[in-house]
Formats: structure tokens, sequence, C-alpha cells
């Protein structure tokens, strides 16, 4: 299988590469009845986008949603949703000189070790282009669970370098263009990122996702976990190397009278497990951390071979995010959001008839 799609009963697929006509996805399980049209996937699309600030690449794409199926007068029908985004301002001539070598870093070697064949054009299939879908996709994941959940998923971004905030805004995080949460760092992770885009160099960041609101017993015992899926959904995102559930790998250092969240009927003392306990939310908040490697496309020369197996040197040319990780924070809530869409559905169709469980500890 070529694993394009993920999910079980609710499924995304998404399909297109980066220099092609257009990317797309389809959404198929959505309930029926949710209200929806193209003018919603804007917010979080413009989030994501390239070309919006000087910070990230330069390539701007209109990213305009087109609804092909599964909404009728502006509601779904519970039948496939497809949606369709054309690219517009693909420049396949900056990646001429790569044709014939593999970039370091990239999947241009081992794709062309699976397939025999590659695209070499802004790196086809393996391109974060792809995840523009996956963000319009969790449109509709997080729109559902606010709805029919009260669920909220809200990413920001947690470390940028040896960078790391000095203080925690959630208004602060969509009033700058790095999903930062202190707004008195701004300036300085300007001028940051603005020498590293001179330098020609780039660097890694971390992205913190929260999801409010989800309810006790989501997810599956075992080969269904919850963290399990998150952790998949979350490594699937281009350029993630680590994922970190709760505390995750700080937990190596606690001990365990430290860690266990002790409970209360009045709440949780703590939430060290990132809200699921057993592979099973546990009413408290759901927080998953993502580890992004700084950006390969670099100006800074680096050794590589060629089909021909010799060796050579590659400098990238093209539009480039000196820091992959800025736009990462709307990819990383959507990839959330559709786990815990796909786990609440799940739930429902197993557990319905089971009512609230005494005693229920708030969260």
């Amino acid at each position: 299988m070529s694993s394009n799609a993920f999910g079980k009963l609710l499924t995304v697929t998404t399909f297109g590469e980066s220099h092609g006509p257009a990317i797309g996805c389809v959404v198929d399980g959505c309930p029926p009845g949710l209200t929806l049209d193209a003018e919603e996937f804007r917010h979080d699309l413009e989030r994501r986008a390239t070309g919006r600030s000087r910070y990230t690449s330069q390539r701007h794409e209109a990213d305009e949603v087109e609804i092909l199926s599964g909404v009728y007068e502006g509601r779904t029908t519970g039948t496939p949703i497809a949606l369709l985004i054309r690219n517009t301002n693909q420049r396949s001539k900056d990646y001429g000189d790569i044709v014939q070598t593999f970039r370091p870093g990239h999947a241009d070697y081992t794709y062309w070790q699976k397939y025999g064949i590659r695209d070499p054009r802004g790196g086809g299939r393996s391109s974060a282009r792809e995840t523009t879908m996956r963000v319009a996709a969790g449109v509709i994941a997080k729109k559902w669970l606010a709805e029919h959940h009260g669920v909220r998923v809200r990413g920001y971004m947690g470390q940028i370098g040896d960078i790391t905030p000095d203080a925690f805004d959630w208004d602060a995080v969509e009033q700058n263009p790095f999903f930062w949460p202190a707004a008195d760092q701004v300036p300085a992770l300007e001028t940051y990122i603005n020498a590293l885009r001179k330098s020609g160099d780039s660097v890694g960041a971390r992205v913190n996702v929260v999801a409010d609101g989800v309810p006790p017993g989501w997810g599956e015992p075992i080969y269904g976990k919850l963290d399990g899926e998150l952790a998949s959904a979350l490594m699937s995102i281009n350029a993630v190397k680590g994922v970190e559930i709760g505390d995750g790998f700080a937990a190596v250092s606690q001990h365990g009278s430290e860690h266990r969240d002790e409970m209360s009927l009045d709440g949780f003392a703590s939430n060290h497990a990132g809200g699921i306990l057993g592979g099973i939310s546990s009413g408290q908040p759901v927080t998953a951390s993502i580890v992004l490697k700084p950006t390969s496309s670099i100006l800074v020369p680096g050794h590589s071979v060629n089909l021909a197996g010799e060796p050579t040197e590659v400098v990238t040319k093209g539009r480039h995010d000196p820091c992959v990780g800025i736009r990462a924070t709307p990819i990383a809530e959507a990839m959330v959001a559709l786990v815990l869409m796909d786990q609440a559905l799940r739930h429902r169709a197993q557990c319905g008839d089971v009512g609230v469980v005494e005693p229920r500890i708030t969260s």
C-alpha cells in the first residue's frame, strides 16, 4: 500500500505534488449536517501559508479551496468530501540543477531507492505543500469537535533553536508570525530568523498542541491507543523527528511520586500524562509536542552524490524556510483534530450506550 490515507471511521486521503497542477484530499466519514463552505478554510490555510511574511518561504499560493463533493446547500451530506486547491505559483526551473543530484537531508535518495523514479520539482509528494490539504481537512474536524463536544484544539511554538518562551499568553500566539506565546520576545526572534536567512542556514523548532474539552473515554486499549495514534499522525508531518505526549521524555528524570497525576473529586493535581491514561483520554487537556528538524534546503554548500554515483556539491536554490517549524503549528493542530474526531466517532460506535460513569473527576 502507498499509505496516502489514514483514519478508521474518519479517513483522510491526500493527493497531488508540489509542482503539479493541483493538490487535494478526500475526507470520508464526516457525519451529515455539518455546515460548511469554502470560506471557512481560509483562516487556517492563511496561518499555514508561505509568502505571508519574510520569515517563511516566499512561494505565494492563493490556496483557494474548491469543494467538489460531499456538501449540498452548505451542509455535509455524509458522503465523501472532496477538496481541491490549484497550484498557481510553481517555479520548477529552480530545481533544474538537482534533477541528477540527491539533496542531503531530503527524500530524494529514499524515493529513488523505493520507486526508481522521483519528481525533483520541489520534492514532489514529499514537499510540505502536501500538508496544505491536511490543514484543510483539519478545519472540518476542528469544527465538528467544537460543535459536538466543545473541544478546542490550539497550538503554539514552544522553541526555536535555543530560544524558549519567557512567558505564556494564548492571545499573543495569533498576533505574530511565529505563533510565539511571549510577545516581548518577538523582536528578538525576528532578528534571529533574519540573520539565519542572510547566512543561508536554517534551524529546528518545537511546536506544542493542546486540546481542551476532550471528555474521558476516547481511545482504544492496546493497538488503538489515543496517544499512539496521535504520535503516528504527528510523526507523519514533514520534517518531524520526535513526538512527545504530556511530559514525554522528561519522564526519564522524574520519580513516580512526581509523575503520577494524583486525583480527587475536585480534579487532577497535575497533567504529566498529557490527558491520556492507558491509551484513553482522562478528561484533562490532551497535550502533545513535536520537534522539527532544520530545513535541509539551504544555501550553505553540502556534499552529496549524483545519479551516476559521482561526488558532487549541492547548493539548494529556490524559495525555502529558514525554520520550517514556523508554519507547522496549524498542521500539528489539524492532525490532532483529525485523530480526535476519528476516535470520537469510534467511541460513539462502540460505547454510545455507556452513560456518565461515576465517580466523574472534573478536569
